[in-house]
């Protein structure tokens, strides 16, 4: 055969595989076995074949017909349906798709940053129990992998799948989203979907589209500019090409003959230090590098030939942790609580060498207090708390860098929505779910708007505008602070609160849940309650249901006074645990606060000082971690933070 013919015929042998690809149909990976589907809407089905095909859809006894336009794009509806399932969907073209097993429910769409994202299987020890007894078929998730673009809304989700609240795959599933599901399924008994679409650490301008950043100052400039991808590519060159890189570990203790984790290892020069703590507040003055610990201890035969399970609290940042030279486990960031599990060879019956090597590049480097630090097995515990031994392996370098910083896609406005939320538009809602704010706290002045703007583009966007939207205030975290002071996380609550004004909308408060020293406390069983409280009243119907703690409605001025009054008061106000009410403060003209007494009467909060003659503001809770503020409604749902003197 000819060069030439040999050419013609793998051109048109390409040109037959593009054309079969185009023939057959396809559906958006979201749409497929197991999905759950909004009831009582009518149903989008969507996809692609090829232009100009003929699609028939089959499901619970309602059919529907279209034909791919010349794009291969196609979109059909079904009448709206009541709860029901399991069913096959039967999909006809030139190719035939049967979806199994899909259930008719209420869908809700989950969304937000870490505490949003968190699964069972990190809170594995609080949720024991739920683990095990997960058996949920009509429960279902599916999640969102994480993807970014900057040049504009995608037509598809990265591939995913749907699976049911059972003991295996439950660990999969966002914490609060699987007790608020668990919660309105054990209401109502209808199937409950779940999209997840949330990453760690991620702002919401990153969740907003283009149109709904329109009017957010210097945001619209660069997107347009995160467009050029040669311009995205030239800058992230620039920076990698300006950051200094280590050709070889220079950590001491992997570099020797014998590593500082061999049993062999003969300690010397090491130094007396605690767990848990920071090296910093122990006499290791701005150390950014790494620290080795070490500690012998005598296991009794008991806890040998079983399995152990270390709890090492959380450490800043990242570890590698050596039982007898080997190891057993490591983390690569700050904030998982370390929970290393070990095989029943690990241990023996008397002295075993514990070492930990601890990298820190940035801030306080250790172990976070008030965390549990033991070892357990059998029946039996060890507690790994107290005097330890440590060695510095090595000191970074203070880096100065200079020229440009790279561009992380996922922290640039529209990455994240034009990925995991603009291939849902088709898609039907109950409503949506939303946890996120950490990672604006440097800007919550401007989350005030941003949160109602990105409400209202995602309406828009999903062409709801009544679509529910139940949102978290974010929870006490921090150090306490005993003396009024301004704080970030209470102008992020405040935002929060003022979003209320928005049309269908409810806030779950959380001031009580948070924990000082985890950004991602356990307690995340009564978040979701919580919200599901919030969706039972506005969405189910039981408007009698008492769903908020009280929220602040107007204050007035009485002589040396404050007079507070609130809505939400439920049964009537409390101080939950029985003490004095706590955390307001007071402040005159000059707005200069001072901590309060303050007492309910007729289910108002009279506020005052005797520093404070001429009263005219007052603050509650009002810190980013707030010392026992304890001002309820019976039905033991906390007041949201709030301030007159903005």
């Amino acid at each position: 055969m000819s060069q030439i013919k040999l050419f013609s015929f793998f051109l048109c042998l390409s040109f037959c595989f593009v054309l079969q690809g185009y023939t057959q149909i396809r559906l958006p990976h979201l749409v497929g076995d197991s999905m759950v589907l909004q009831r009582e809407v009518p149903l989008k089905i969507w996809g692609w074949a090829s232009p100009g095909e003929k699609v028939d859809v089959n499901f619970n006894g309602k059919k529907a017909t279209t034909v791919a336009g010349p794009d291969g794009k196609w979109l059909t509806k079904l009448p709206a349906m009541k709860v029901g399932g399991p069913c096959n969907m039967v999909l006809k073209g030139k190719n035939t798709i049967v979806l199994k097993d899909v259930l008719i429910g209420d869908v809700w769409l989950c969304a937000g940053q870490s505490n949003m994202v968190h699964q069972m299987r990190l809170h594995n020890i609080t949720y024991a129990d739920d683990i095990a007894s997960a058996n949920y078929s009509k429960i279902r998730q599916y999640w969102v992998p994480t993807a970014t673009s900057l040049i504009g809304p995608s037509e598809d989700l990265p591939p995913g799948n749907w699976k049911s609240a059972n003991s295996k795959d439950i660990n999969d599933f966002s914490v609060v989203a699987y007790f608020f599901a668990k919660q309105i399924f054990a209401k109502y008994g209808i199937p409950i979907g779940i999209i997840n679409a949330s990453v760690g650490g991620t702002s919401i301008e990153s969740w907003t589209s283009e149109e709904g950043l329109m009017d957010v100052g210097g945001l619209r400039e660069i997107i347009i500019r995160n467009k050029d991808t040669a311009y995205v590519n030239g800058v992230n060159r620039k920076a990698v090409s300006n950051q200094l890189k280590k050709a070889v570990i220079a950590d001491k203790g992997l570099n020797g003959d014998i590593k500082w984790y061999d049993p062999e290892y003969l300690p010397k020069g090491w130094r007396n230090i605690n767990i848990p703590g920071y090296w910093e507040d122990q006499g290791i003055r701005d150390l950014d590098g790494v620290v080795w610990y070490r500690r012998v201890f005598d296991v009794p035969a008991a806890m040998v030939g079983i399995p152990a399970l270390i709890h090492m609290g959380r450490i800043i940042d990242a570890d590698r942790f050596y039982v007898n030279g080997q190891q057993v486990g490591n983390t690569g960031y700050q904030y998982p609580q370390r929970r290393y599990h070990l095989g029943p060879g690990t241990l023996k019956a008397g002295k075993n060498i514990f070492v930990i090597r601890v990298e820190n590049s940035a801030g306080k480097g250790g172990f976070v207090p008030d965390k549990p630090y033991l070892i357990e097995a059998g029946n039996q515990s060890i507690d790994l708390k107290g005097d330890w031994q440590y060695k510095v392996g090595e000191v970074y370098t203070p880096v100065v860098k200079t020229g440009a910083y790279g561009i992380s896609e996922q922290a640039q406005p529209t990455a994240l929505y034009n990925t995991m939320i603009a291939p849902l538009a088709n898609y039907g809602f109950k409503g949506i779910l939303w946890y996120q704010g950490e990672s604006n706290v440097g800007n919550a002045m401007a989350y005030k708007k941003l949160l109602p703007a990105m409400i209202n583009d995602w309406r828009n966007k999903f062409d709801r505008p009544d679509l529910p939207f139940f949102y978290v205030q974010l929870p006490n975290h921090g150090d306490m602070c005993y003396q009024p002071a301004e704080s970030g996380l209470a102008l992020m609550r405040e935002a929060a609160l003022q979003t209320l004004k928005v049309p269908f909308t409810g806030m779950a408060v959380t001031i009580d849940l948070g924990e000082w020293n985890d950004l991602h406390p356990d307690n995340k069983r009564d978040v979701g309650e919580r919200l599901a409280l919030i969706a039972r009243h506005f969405t189910y119907g039981e408007r009698s249901l008492i769903y908020s703690g009280p929220i602040f409605q107007s204050s007035k001025v009485s002589g040396n006074e404050i007079v507070v009054s609130f809505n939400h008061v439920g049964s009537g106000l409390v101080a939950v645990d029985g003490e004095p009410l706590s955390q307001f403060e007071i402040a005159g003209e000059d707005k200069k606060f001072v901590w309060a007494s303050a007492k309910i009467e007729n289910d108002k909060v009279v506020v005052w000082s005797d520093q404070i003659r001429s009263p005219k503001y007052v603050r509650y809770a009002w810190a980013d971690n707030p010392v026992n503020p304890n001002l309820y409604n019976l039905e033991k749902l906390p007041a949201s933070p709030f301030r007159t003197d903005e």
